[in-house]
C-alpha cells in the first residue's frame, strides 16, 4: 500500500493506493496527523484503494474527529465498489460525505 499527501493552503489531499489495512494504518495516520492543522479540510482520494479493514476505517474516523474539532471537513472521493461494501456493512458511510469523484468534492 502506498499513500500520497499533498497540502495546499487549508486542504490536505490524501491518496490511498492498494490495501488500507492494519499493517499500514498507524503510519498513514501519523503522516496525516503530522500535517493537519486546526481548520484544515481533508480530501481522501480513494480511487486506487482496493481494500480497507477496521484499522483503515479507524484512521478515517480519527481524521474526521480531528478535522471537525478544528472546524474542518472530511470528504471521501471515488470509493470503489469492493471497499464500499465494508463502509455499508459497518454503516461508516453514514458519518462521511462521499462523492463520486475528486472533482465533485466541494469545501
Amino acid at each position: 500500500m502506498a499513500h500520497d499527501i499533498k497540502k495546499e493552503g487549508r486542504l490536505l489531499t490524501v491518496a490511498i493506493d492498494g490495501r488500507f489495512v492494519a499493517s499500514v494504518a498507524p503510519g498513514v495516520r501519523d503522516d496525516i496527523m503530522a500535517q493537519m492543522a486546526d481548520g484544515d479540510n481533508v480530501l481522501f482520494d480513494l480511487s486506487r484503494m482496493v481494500h480497507i479493514d477496521s484499522s483503515g476505517l479507524g484512521v478515517l474516523v480519527q481524521v474526521l474527529q480531528k478535522a471537525k474539532a478544528g472546524g474542518g471537513k472530511v470528504i471521501l472521493a471515488a470509493l470503489q465498489p469492493a471497499p464500499k461494501i465494508v463502509f455499508d456493512i459497518t454503516k461508516v458511510s453514514r458519518v462521511f460525505e462521499i462523492v463520486p469523484t475528486v472533482a465533485d468534492a466541494k469545501f
